[in-house]
């Protein structure tokens, strides 16, 4: 009689098929991206403008020729190389302390990018979490979080960060989480738009039938296809936070007037723009030619990682 009595039924366990799925959808466009990366020249400049600038800014203290904080009064305002009074000591010629232009805009990528990367690292995060929940969940939940988002959406965002930054300071770590913070409701609708979608496909439908709650089903099988369009969503994210630290740079409300970074380096240059306009020309260069380099990064991770385009394009 002991052993009459019967096993309770085991719940299903959820089959592996999804998570295979996504591990081959991401061989495929791995595949896929390294053919179509040689046949898109534009995608190619793009990723070849953006490394320059990442790796000038890793290699900072070995290619800047002088320290970026150095200033010699007697060679103020020096002229560039393709000056007639030019010099090849300071290539891109110095400012009104005499400080090395081309060594400041080495060191004022760091700056840009360590703003532009852990800003969007937090809007992501932030996004991929309240849209996948807000998506998912539906109802009240949905309609309160995008009440939300809607109404952050709806105020003027430079004026809105400008407001935020004064109140906080000058210093780079507000500055990235005024960008990380204030710029999460967009992810927050991208990734909620994308689970509506998901919500109705056969694999989630699968795993609600094997039991799986809804923190495993966002987080085991649909943030994994979140990836790609929050990446690419994030490399122009990317580029529009780039243009409003030196915004805020230039306005003052940026890191700390000593510290070396392109809105700074504007900020200086914009009383000598008609007799040394290569102070403020080379930061605003270098911000159009990284942001430049950002959205062909981006156009290319759009058609690479777009489903559709990659099946016409087969």
């Amino acid at each position: 009689m002991a052993n009459s009595a019967t096993t309770p039924p085991q719940a299903p366990v959820p089959s592996s098929d999804s998570l295979l799925d996504v591990r081959r959808s991401f061989q495929e466009r791995a595949a896929y991206a390294g053919r179509f990366l040689w046949r898109d020249k534009s995608g190619v400049i793009g990723l070849i403008m953006f490394l320059t600038v990442v790796v000038a800014a890793v290699f900072a203290p070995w290619i800047a020729p002088y320290d970026p904080l150095d200033q010699n009064l007697r060679e103020s305002k020096a002229p560039p190389v393709w000056y007639e009074e030019g010099s090849w000591d300071h290539i891109l010629g110095t400012d009104n302390l005499g400080r090395d232009i081309f060594s400041r805009l080495i060191y004022g990528a760091r700056v840009s990018l360590t703003v532009a990367f852990f800003g969007v690292l937090i809007a992501a995060s932030m996004g991929l979490i309240i849209g996948a929940i807000a998506g998912y969940m539906g109802g009240r939940v949905d309609s309160t979080i995008m009440s939300i988002i809607n109404l952050i959406l709806s105020l003027p965002y430079l004026l809105f960060v400008v407001f935020i930054a004064a109140i906080l300071g000058r210093s780079l770590i507000n500055v990235i989480l005024i960008f990380g913070i204030t710029d999460s409701p967009i992810f927050a609708r991208v990734a909620r738009g994308e689970v509506l979608r998901m919500r109705q496909s056969g694999y989630v439908e699968s795993a609600i039938s094997a039991g799986a709650r809804w923190p495993r089903i966002i987080f085991d099988h649909i943030t994994p296809n979140l990836i790609g369009p929050l990446i690419t969503l994030a490399t122009f994210e990317m580029s529009a936070m780039i243009f409003y630290e030196a915004g805020l740079g230039f306005l003052g409300l940026s890191v700390p007037a000593s510290v070396p970074s392109w809105g700074n380096m504007l900020a200086a240059g914009r009383k000598y723009l008609q007799c040394c306009p290569w102070i403020a020309g080379a930061p605003g260069l270098a911000i159009m030619w990284t942001s430049l380099g950002m959205n062909l990064l981006g156009d290319w991770l759009r058609d690479v990682l777009d489903p559709r385009l990659r099946r016409s394009r087969k």
